[in-house]
């Protein structure tokens, strides 16, 4: 016979399970390592310091007047002309900074992708890190990290080239990851606002919205436009986040990216789409 559960001959219970410790960061690991590689790469910036620092982003942030004069070798004089168009008094010194740049820029054929891993301010690394971390996670957990990293490389090139295609002979080098942090912003609009997401499912599995429905989703178009107006607004009055106390933010390369993010997103996403619509 067994001993009855207030038997003082019953075998002690067994001890409750400690429940399972949830990680410091519940991010996916390529969220993780692409913020942390951010960071590192900051803080490798300041041990070279500033002179150190430029140089490297001489070599791989994205300079438009460079490229242009891939194209146009003729563009020298319109570059040297607009450096020299402002203030007598600054046009030495502007067209001083515009030979410095020409000669010792790269303009490299990688430049239109790795000026996305540099930053002017721990500041500007910490505000893409964060929304990174906030639209980045979604999108991650939905298509996986392999095409995760093929859409942050396309909207971080279409970013350079919206910029390059409004400052055509611009010499400021544009660094930072906004272009895709912006393109992580609109594939998750895709199916952030699906209104068909049943109760406890996780947002990264509801149905991806095609273009005719987001534009009768007044939540998802009330983002769009509320993303638009913000960049119209920093691009004009933002304070600066540059290197340059003069640089302004490239709000051009946001649009450039958030474009390429929302109408690419279906060529990496193979969860389930909405059921009608333009993809």
């Amino acid at each position: 016979m067994q001993p009855r559960a207030d038997d003082p001959r019953a075998p002690p219970p067994p001890p409750p399970q400690k429940p399972p410790r949830e990680p410091v960061f519940n991010l996916p690991t390529v969220v993780l390592v692409s913020i942390a590689l951010l960071f590192a790469l900051h803080a490798l910036g300041g041990v070279l310091g500033p002179e150190g620092y430029f140089d490297v982003v001489l070599d791989f942030g994205f300079v438009p007047a460079l490229w242009t004069t891939k194209i146009d070798p003729d563009a020298v004089r319109e570059i040297a002309r607009r450096a020299i168009a402002g203030d007598a008094l600054d046009a030495g010194r502007e067209l001083g900074f515009a030979r410095f740049i020409m000669t010792q820029g790269s303009g490299g054929f990688w430049t239109p992708l790795t000026y996305a891993f540099l930053h002017g301010s721990w500041l500007h690394v910490g505000l893409n890190a964060v929304w990174l971390a906030a639209f980045g996670t979604p999108i991650a957990r939905r298509i996986g990290p392999e095409r995760f990293l093929w859409l942050a490389a396309i909207t971080a090139v279409a970013g350079a080239l919206a910029h390059w295609a409004t400052h055509a002979y611009d010499v400021t080098p544009m660094i930072g990851a906004s272009a895709i942090v912006s393109g992580m912003m609109a594939a998750a609009a895709r199916f952030a606002f699906s209104p068909r997401r049943f109760y406890g499912v996780p947002p990264h599995l509801a149905p991806r919205l095609g273009l005719r429905e987001m534009l009768g989703n007044r939540t998802a178009m009330l983002f769009v436009g509320v993303w638009f107006a913000i960049n119209l607004v920093f691009g004009v009055a933002a304070v600066p986040l540059g290197l340059a106390a003069d640089a302004g933010i490239a709000w051009e390369a946001h649009i450039g990216g958030f474009v390429a993010g929302l109408f690419l997103f279906p060529l990496f996403d193979k969860g389930p789409a909405g059921g009608h619509g333009i993809a």
